[in-house]
C-alpha cells in the first residue's frame, strides 16, 4: 500500500487499558498467537482422552461429552480465536457471545464426565482474555463450580468424593483466578511500557524535526549575513562608484579612472567573497595575511580610504573571531558609505588585549538617533555576529556628531 494511503491505527484496548500505535509496534501478542492455538490443542486431546479413559460413566455417557467436546473445537477456530487475534477485550458483545456458547457445550459434557473438567485450563485463559477482569473471575467461578454440581446432582457419589472434587474446584478456582489476574496485570504494564515507548520515539522524532528545522533556520540566518556583510555590500558599493563615475567622466576624468581601478578591485574582491561562501572558507582577505592586514585592505576599498590603527600584540586569533572582526568592519564602513555623507571621513581602530579584541570604526557623518527604531538588517546581524562568539556591539551616536561602532570579543576561542 502506498504510504499516501496507510490510515493511522486507532487506539487498541486490553481490560480496560488502552494500547496506542506508535513507532515500534508490533507487540508481542500479535506476533505469537501460535503457542495458545497449540496450548489449547494439547489440553483439549488430553481431556478427549481422560473422558474416554475414563471407568465411570459408562461410554454411553462419555460419547456425548466427547461429541460436545469435537463441537468446541469448530467454535473456538471459528468465533474464539479470531477476537482473540483483533485484540483481547476489543469486542465485549461477540466475546460474551463466544464464552456463552464455549460454556454451554462444556457443562453438560462435565456435568456427564468429571474428566471433562479438564479443559478447564484451557477455558480459563480465554475468560481473562475476553473479559475485564472482575467478570473473568465470576466466570471462572461459575465454570468451577456449576460442573461439580451438576455432576454431583446426577450421579449422587459418596460423600468423601464429593468433598475430593469441590475442594479440587475450589483449588482451579483459586489459582485460575490469581494467576489470571496476575498476568493480565503484567500485560498492562507491557502495554504501558509499550505505549511510554511509542512516546518516547514520537518526542524524538519531534526533537529531531524541530532540531533540523532550527539548524536550517540558524544556517540561513548565517548565510544571510554572510551575503549581506559580503556580496550585497559589494555590488553596493560598485553601483555607488558607478553612479560617482558617470558624473565624473567629464569633469574629472583622472578620479573616474581611479574610481574605475576601485570598481574593478571591488569586483575582484566580491568574486573571491562568492567562492569563499560556495567552499565554506575564510573570508577571502582572511586567506592571505594577518586580521590586521585584511582590516587595511577592506579600508584602502573603502571610498575615499578609511584610517587604520592597530594597537597591541597582532597575533593569530580563532578563525571564528577574526571573522566576526572583519565582517564587523566591513558592515560598518558600509553603513557609513550609505547613511554618513559624501564628506564623512572613516577610521579604523583594532586593539589587540590580553584578553579582548576591540574593534572601532568612526566616521564623521551625520549620525543618527540609536534609540530609534532599526529598520535595516545590518546592526541586527552586527550584534547577532559578536554574541555568537561571546562579544557585543555597542553603536555610539548622535544627530550631526557621528557614529562610533565598537564591538568587543573575548580571546577564549583556540587559535586556529
Amino acid at each position: 500500500m502506498s504510504a499516501d494511503l496507510q490510515v493511522e491505527e486507532p487506539p487498541r484496548r486490553l481490560n480496560g487499558f488502552t494500547r496506542t500505535a506508535g513507532a515500534r509496534e508490533t507487540h508481542a501478542w500479535d506476533r505469537a498467537f501460535g503457542p495458545w492455538d497449540l496450548y489449547f490443542g494439547v489440553v483439549w486431546a488430553a481431556t478427549a482422552a481422560f473422558v474416554l479413559g475414563a471407568d465411570f460413566p459408562p461410554l454411553s455417557y462419555r460419547i456425548p461429552a466427547v461429541a460436545l467436546l469435537v463441537v468446541l473445537v469448530p467454535w473456538y477456530l471459528w468465533a474464539g480465536r479470531p477476537l482473540l487475534l483483533k485484540d483481547p477485550g476489543a469486542e465485549p458483545a461477540p466475546s460474551l457471545r463466544y464464552l456463552g456458547v464455549a460454556l454451554a457445550l462444556f457443562l453438560p459434557a462435565a456435568c456427564l464426565v468429571g474428566e471433562t473438567r479438564l479443559i478447564t485450563f484451557a477455558l480459563a485463559p480465554h475468560c481473562f482474555m475476553l473479559l475485564p477482569v472482575r467478570r473473568a473471575i465470576v466466570a471462572m467461578g461459575v465454570v468451577a463450580v456449576l460442573p461439580v454440581a451438576g455432576w454431583t446432582l446426577l450421579w449422587r457419589p459418596a460423600g468423601h468424593v464429593v468433598f475430593i472434587n469441590a475442594a479440587g474446584a475450589v483449588v482451579s478456582y483459586a489459582f485460575s483466578a490469581f494467576f489470571g489476574a496476575w498476568i493480565i496485570r503484567i500485560i498492562e504494564q507491557s502495554l504501558e511500557r509499550a505505549s511510554l515507548i511509542a512516546e518516547l520515539d514520537a518526542s524524538r522524532e519531534e526533537v529531531a524535526r524541530l532540531s533540523a528545522a532550527q539548524g536550517a533556520h540558524a544556517e540561513r540566518e548565517r548565510m544571510s549575513r554572510e551575503i549581506h556583510d559580503t556580496l550585497a555590500q559589494g555590488f553596493t558599493s560598485l553601483l555607488m562608484l558607478v553612479q560617482a563615475v558617470q558624473s565624473e567622466l567629464d569633469t574629472d576624468p583622472a578620479q573616474a579612472h581611479r574610481h574605475l581601478e576601485l570598481m574593478a578591485a571591488t569586483a575582484r574582491q566580491n568574486l573571491a567573497e562568492a567562492r569563499a561562501l560556495v567552499s565554506g572558507g575564510a573570508p577571502a582577505d582572511l586567506d592571505t595575511g594577518s586580521l590586521a592586514d585584511a582590516v587595511r585592505r577592506l579600508a584602502a576599498r573603502h571610498d575615499p580610504p578609511a584610517a587604520v590603527s592597530v594597537t597591541g600584540e597582532v597575533r593569530p586569533l580563532a578563525a571564528a573571531l577574526e571573522v566576526v572582526a572583519l565582517r564587523s568592519c566591513q558592515e560598518s564602513l558600509s553603513n557609513a558609505s550609505k547613511h554618513a555623507g559624501p564628506e564623512a571621513r572613516c577610521s579604523v581602530s583594532l586593539a589587540y588585549g590580553d584578553r579582548e579584541l576591540t574593534v572601532t570604526v568612526r566616521d564623521t557623518g551625520r549620525g543618527f538617533d540609536p534609540a530609534a527604531p532599526a529598520s535595516g538588517y545590518g546592526l541586527r546581524g552586527l550584534r547577532a555576529r559578536a554574541a555568537e562568539v561571546g562579544g557585543t556591539a555597542a553603536i555610539d551616536s548622535a544627530v550631526l556628531a557621528g557614529t562610533a561602532v565598537t564591538v568587543t570579543l573575548p580571546i577564549t576561542l583556540p587559535i586556529r
